[in-house]
């Protein structure tokens, strides 16, 4: 039995992280399933110029998605909900970035606070809370969307993995890469102005 629920524990501990982190993601596959979460799903892509990863502190999920993204030629930026401008990326990001081939080491967090608005920026968030969160502080829904979406395999909600284990973390910036990835294949075929390249 102990076998069983050690095997158990890393299978939840490598794939989300924490029971939290696969509980949110269920309730996020949930929200999908059932419609709630369709207003963040199918952005005008051919009206955006720029690229706006959200996560809370802005030195793990939406620094990493910002610069897969701007390696692919996009114009980007990203912001924290709850950071401090200027911190650097969190040292696990760092080092789980390098087997991409992209350097984190000269990222620095922007607080929402910092952040100027553009009526062409698409805010991708990694957690439905954030979409509200950003909908509070006066982003229109229309300019919002769920990252994960382009996530393979679809994961509406892309789990935090600060200080959580080197195993989830590589999984969180895989699905990071996946979705990012996915978004400029569609973002190019829509013929979007944010692709710079």
């Amino acid at each position: 039995m102990s076998r069983w629920l050690a095997r158990l524990q890393k299978m939840v501990d490598t794939n989300y992280g924490t029971v939290r982190g696969w509980v949110r993601v269920v309730l996020g596959q949930l929200e999908f399933a059932t419609g709630r979460v369709e207003q963040y799903l199918h952005p005008r892509l051919q009206d955006v110029d720029r690229l706006v990863f959200v996560c809370l502190g802005n030195i793990n999920r939406s620094a990493f998605s910002e610069i897969v993204a701007r390696a692919q030629g996009v114009s980007t930026c990203s912001l924290g909900l709850s950071t401090m401008t200027g911190q650097p990326a969190f040292h696990k990001a760092v080092a789980t970035a390098r087997p991409f081939g992209l350097d984190l080491s000269a990222h620095t967090a922007t607080d929402l606070t910092d952040y100027q608005f553009r009526p062409t920026d698409l805010l991708l968030v990694m957690e439905i809370r954030h979409a509200e969160q950003l909908r509070a502080a006066g982003i229109p829904p229309a300019s919002i969307a769920l990252l994960g979406h382009w996530a393979a395999p679809h994961r509406i909600h892309l789990h935090d993995p600060h200080v959580l284990s080197d195993a989830y973390f590589r999984t969180c910036f895989t699905l990071l890469h996946s979705a990012v990835s996915g978004l400029v294949a569609d973002l190019r075929a829509a013929g979007s102005p944010c692709i710079k390249q």
